[in-house]
């Protein structure tokens, strides 16, 4: 069987489809009148306003990471790893969001699935067995000691997301926790990944030299 190449996506193309969601999530909370007639039946009638802003922006980051992951797929042929895990928790905790009315499903999705990369990562490494390069859809060529390194550095980065937003979520209002959701969590991963670059550079191989380190 042929498997089709995957395409090169443009970087800000690429930007917006990771950061959109999450934009949109922040916008449809801060001004829920604006979605609510796109989802209104998909709402229950005579919610609070804070309720009411909790199922709409729930209700929008559904739909937008699911037209990310599509537009995704579509302009790379090839299903992304990570984004695919992300979409389906959304999906879940985003549905059980709506069947109990309850803020603390979509809150505790970064927790879960953060701790979850974090588990899999940790538990692959100990198992010999490097994940990353799937996760990152082949994106670094490094050699074997560079993987092992920078994924360690990844499975604790990501209990570290983990336990801030649990910290987040326990000590401060919606409001706060969707505004770090949007606007925290991203930027802290970019700085994080800007900082692994030493690391990159020490160990990166040529691509057409990988076959041999692996």
């Amino acid at each position: 069987m042929t498997v089709s190449p995957k395409k090169k996506v443009n970087p800000l193309l690429k930007f917006v489809l990771e950061m959109g969601p999450l934009g949109l999530f922040f916008l449809a909370n801060s001004k829920p009148a604006l979605f609510t007639g796109l989802l209104a039946p998909a709402l229950p009638a005579g919610l609070t306003p804070e309720k009411l802003a909790i199922l709409t922006s729930t209700g929008v980051l559904m739909v937008s990471v699911l037209a990310a992951l599509i537009a995704s797929r579509a302009l790379t042929r090839q299903w992304p790893v990570m984004p695919v895990v992300t979409a389906v928790a959304v999906l879940f905790f985003g549905g059980l969001t709506f069947i109990f009315q309850d803020k603390l499903f979509i809150q505790l999705k970064p927790t879960i699935v953060n701790g979850l990369f974090g588990c899999a990562l940790l538990i692959g490494l100990a198992m010999n067995k490097l994940l990353l390069p799937a996760a990152l859809d082949s994106v670094l060529h490094l050699d074997e000691q560079g993987w092992r390194k920078l994924t360690l550095r990844w499975g604790l980065f990501f209990f570290v997301l983990a336990g801030l937003n649990e910290a987040v979520r326990l000590t401060q209002s919606w409001d706060f926790w969707a505004g770090f959701k949007s606007f925290g969590i991203m930027p802290l991963t970019v700085i994080f990944a800007l900082s692994q670059t030493p690391l990159i550079m020490k160990h990166e191989v040529k691509a057409e030299d990988e076959k041999e380190h692996f």
